[in-house]
């Protein structure tokens, strides 16, 4: 049985898997996107606007982020997934206000840090302008940012692009609720002039220090709020002249405060990020570990064909990979492989299910300590 949070930042919910620890730190470095589908279904499986894994690090981070779209595809960033895990580690590992995380994405590493009353900041890095980064064939017009004029359905719209490790199109707009997003949002994420295609927002700027934006997500739809896009938009907003560098930016599900530092470049964000629950997955939600132990089975010996990796025998995971495996996505250990597939062979559904219960009341325990100490 396999243990699971929901949390969200604003309405933008995640199932978050820890993966630090063995076995799951090999078992879900690269989750079937089948399965992430299954999970986020929210009338055949749990429901959420994607799924994320916590992983032991691998470069110079306190730990590594995967976050996997609905539909089952892999994004680079998400500053409200980021706030969620953050969230997360905080409810689990008892840590007090102002703890700091430094987490690997695809899109580099982020710092986040713990504030009061669940409160998350995250310093999002400096944002992509380059048209060949974000990427987007868009030209560079006089405000120094990708604009241009797109094509829909016979409607012509005023663009901008901005990348914050994925790409945003950001379309200013007199009133952000008379768009039918549900019509415009997908022709507008795939369109030619986004190569890997795009998030999309609607900006209403309210006053210069307070925006509105509505969102629809690259692989997801229609989301209550996207972290990275209200950076984007701050980004489009204030290179337009339509608002200063720091706003409050208002999204379906909450609001947001959204900084942009003269000095270093750097573009930051406050926000909430909350657990919904606590659960388990049945087998027939967890496919891949019976996939997992059928492979495991069939393994002998195998060797590492990789100049200066040693054969899986010769590696000593509880002395070599003690902060964490260092191969998760193609972990060197026999002997590891194996113990996993023991692990799975020789405890009942049970079994596993009262461990993973014992964990859950462990994460409550914390999550209560840590909520009484954010709250003074």
């Amino acid at each position: 049985m396999l243990q699971f949070s929901k949390y969200h930042g604003l309405g933008n919910d995640f199932l978050i898997i820890d993966g630090r620890s063995w076995p799951a730190n090999f078992m879900f470095a690269n989750p079937d996107p089948e399965w992430v589908r299954h999970l986020c279904d929210r009338h055949f499986g749990v429901g959420a606007d994607g799924v994320i894994i916590i992983l032991s690090p691998t470069l110079e981070g306190d730990w590594r982020m995967r976050i996997f779209n609905a539909d089952g595809t892999e994004a680079q960033m998400c500053g409200n997934g980021i706030r969620c895990i953050s969230k997360f580690l905080a409810d689990s590992d008892k840590v007090m206000v102002g703890h700091k995380w430094k987490i690997e994405t695809l899109a580099g590493i982020i710092v986040s840090e713990l504030k009061e009353n669940d409160m998350i900041y995250v310093d999002m890095g400096i944002p992509i302008l380059s048209p060949h980064d974000i990427p987007t064939r868009l030209s560079v017009g006089q405000d120094n940012i990708a604009i241009g004029l797109i094509e829909t359905n016979g409607i012509t719209w005023s663009v901008a692009a901005a990348g914050m490790g994925n790409p945003h199109i950001v379309i200013p707009v007199k009133d952000a609720e008379d768009i039918d997003i549900e019509k415009f949002g997908p022709l507008l994420e795939e369109h030619f002039a986004f190569p890997t295609q795009t998030n999309v927002h609607f900006l209403q700027v309210i006053e210069h220090n307070h925006l509105k934006l509505r969102t629809w997500e690259r692989g997801v739809g229609v989301t209550f709020a996207c972290g990275t896009g209200a950076c984007a938009a701050l980004i489009v907003a204030h290179s337009l002249g339509l608002s200063d560098k720091e706003a409050q930016i208002d999204l379906p599900g909450g609001s947001l405060l959204v900084n942009w530092e003269t000095i270093d470049n750097h573009i930051s964000i406050i926000g909430s990020a909350k657990a919904i629950f606590d659960g388990v997955l049945t087998p027939e939600l967890t496919p891949i570990v019976s996939e997992v132990a059928q492979t495991f089975n069939e393994i002998e010996k195998v060797e590492m064909v990789e100049e200066n990796i040693p054969t899986f025998e010769k590696v000593l995971c509880t002395i070599v990979c003690v902060n964490g495996c260092l191969h998760p996505d193609n972990c060197p250990s026999l002997k590891a492989r194996i113990n996993v597939s023991d692990f799975l062979n020789k405890h009942s559904l049970d079994e596993m299910l009262a461990l993973a219960n014992d964990s859950i009341e462990s994460r409550l325990r914390a999550k209560s300590e840590t909520d009484a100490q954010t709250s003074i």
